[in-house]
């Protein structure tokens, strides 16, 4: 049986779930690039958060906060990806078995795109672009400097305009990662 304390953080946190966990899994699908994992990451994030509620609910920003555990995550999803992609290009280079004329195809959209893009470029473009976060929200979410998040996110964009091959980069990369049904993105 729990106490009032108890019961009054589950409720607590029971209200931020809800109103986080699209948000937080969205952000997870967008940064990894797998509509599959972002739900596992989503939910693995707030977990963690509430084996530390007590940490979070103080905090000045709990859903930057938030914002910061599913970007750690993902960035450990990418980096074992990776690794699991080299042992196995090392597996398959090892073969006297080459593919000739491989088939790749022509278009590179926005999310592939993204997914070129080293991880801090790509979370400042997408927490920026995708989320419509403040300099200063992306800053906190990643636990960066907002000069980080400037230099990046210009960096990022430039790299995506010159992958893309197009003028008009931040209208195609906010477009493609437009929120639907959904127009605000900033804690107020």
């Amino acid at each position: 049986m729990g106490t009032v304390v108890d019961d009054a953080a589950s409720v607590e946190f029971h209200a931020f779930f809800e109103r986080h966990y699209a948000e937080l899994s969205r952000l997870a699908h967008l940064l990894t690039g797998e509509p599959d994992a972002a739900d596992d990451l989503a939910a693995d994030a707030l977990l963690a958060l509430w084996h530390r509620w007590d940490r979070v609910r103080a905090a000045d920003h709990p859903a930057a906060y938030a914002r910061g555990v599913v970007a750690n995550l993902a960035r450990t999803r990418i980096r074992s990806a990776v690794r699991e992609r080299r042992r196995v290009a090392l597996f398959w280079s090892q073969r006297e078995e080459k593919v000739e004329n491989p088939d790749v195809a022509g278009v590179v959209d926005v999310r592939e795109a993204l997914r070129r893009l080293p991880f801090r470029k790509r979370a400042c473009v997408v927490l920026r672009h995708a989320f419509d976060l403040s300099e200063k929200d992306t800053a906190l979410a990643l636990g960066v400097s907002v000069g980080t998040v400037k230099s990046q996110t210009s960096k990022g964009m430039a790299e995506l305009q010159r992958l893309l091959g197009t003028q008009n980069t931040p209208l195609r990369v906010h477009a493609a990662m437009a929120r639907t049904g959904d127009a605000g993105g900033r804690d107020r």
